[in-house]
């Protein structure tokens, strides 16, 4: 019998390779220095008061990350830009003086393409940090930064993500006043993350004791990002509902939805903002919620939890954290029969005005 047979695509093959790529993409981000330098030099030389982001979907979240890093490292006062307000009302921005940061895994997006061209118009410096070099994102701004994650075919961003995390990372520590260590160990870090059993039996469990379809994921600082990343993982891979907040959020109202019927995630790496998430954790405790705690050294017996390196700066550790959570929700989506790789209804790239 001859003839050829075409193997169909193995259900989360590409979301689990690019997820082990990460610390191999830190890599040769990290043999870019001189790119970021160059960059860096110029942002001080036009002397920016101020910073706004403008990115979607997972890329906002690294924005937000962004935002903490401008604001506490560099004592620059940062926010996030509504496209709509530039590609849907026409409004006209007064931004002398501001560093336009556009974020996008791919670049290709109308909206953030349009907002970026009249940022620069509005007299802003402008500075593409994208996965693709020659994307549109790119051609319109002042200043680009290449991700050089390589090609991502999972439509859950992953590699992408961490990569754009780095790059502002990166960035912040050219900018502000003392410079960080930390980056040179950190790929060493995620590999081993990647590579231990007991952080892979952890996340085995969870998927086994996370039965139901509402999740709630929390963190404080640098680790509401992580929150918000975690959350949006889940529901994309998973089709579930999951929110994640700033975990000062999370007390100020939402908290009331959370009774034993929610699984809930905290981020609690060392540092600041795991000092500071301390007391959210004790009041989901009291809740009856499923805990999963994603960073600190201790919990109770009967709790879930992935310890991380106490060896980086509390600014990397958005790095590592997300790390366990991507694997947590290509897991559970395993478990649920879904294709991780091909969420319904979505595109790797999303085309919005």
């Amino acid at each position: 019998m001859s003839g050829t047979s075409t193997l169909a695509p193995v259900p989360g093959a590409a979301m689990e390779r690019e997820i082990r790529e990460q610390p191999a993409a830190w890599r040769r981000l990290l043999e870019q220095a001189g790119v970021v330098d160059e960059t860096v030099e110029r942002i001080r030389r036009f002397d920016p008061a101020f910073v706004l982001f403008i990115a979607r979907g997972t890329s906002d979240h690294a924005a937000l990350y962004g935002k903490y890093l401008a604001e506490v490292t560099c004592g620059l006062p940062a926010g996030s830009w509504s496209p709509s307000t530039t590609t849907v009302y026409g409004a006209v921005p007064r931004l002398n003086r501001c560093l336009v940061i556009a974020v996008s895994q791919s670049g290709g997006s109308p909206d953030l393409v349009q907002s970026l061209e009249a940022a620069r118009q509005a007299g802003a410096l402008t500075l593409a940090i994208t996965n693709v070099s020659e994307s549109p994102l790119t051609q319109a701004a002042e200043l680009a930064f290449d991700l050089c994650a390589g090609e991502e075919l999972a439509v859950a961003a992953t590699k992408s993500y961490t990569a754009e995390l780095l790059a502002l990372a990166m960035l912040f520590d050219g900018l502000s006043a003392s410079t960080s260590s930390g980056f040179a160990e950190l790929p060493e870090y995620g590999d081993a993350l990647l590579d231990t059993a007991s952080v892979e039996q952890v996340i085995e469990r969870a998927a086994e004791r996370f039965t139901g379809d509402r999740f709630v994921l929390a963190g404080r600082g640098y680790s509401s990002a992580t929150a918000l990343e975690g959350a949006l993982k889940l529901m994309e891979t998973c089709y579930v509902s999951a929110a994640g907040f700033s975990g000062a959020d999370l007390v100020h109202g939402p908290l009331a939805m959370v009774d034993a019927s929610v699984a809930s995630i905290v981020i609690a790496s060392p540092g600041r903002g795991g000092e500071a998430i301390e007391p959210v954790v004790e009041r989901l405790r009291a809740t009856g919620s499923s805990l999963l705690l994603i960073g600190p050294r201790a919990a109770r017996p009967d709790e879930l939890t992935v310890p991380l390196p106490t060896g980086l700066p509390e600014q990397l550790m958005p790095l590592l954290e997300i790390l366990p959570l991507q694997r947590l929700a290509m897991t559970i989506a395993g478990r649920r029969g879904i294709d991780p790789d091909r969420p319904r209804g979505l595109l790797k790239v999303t085309r919005t005005t």
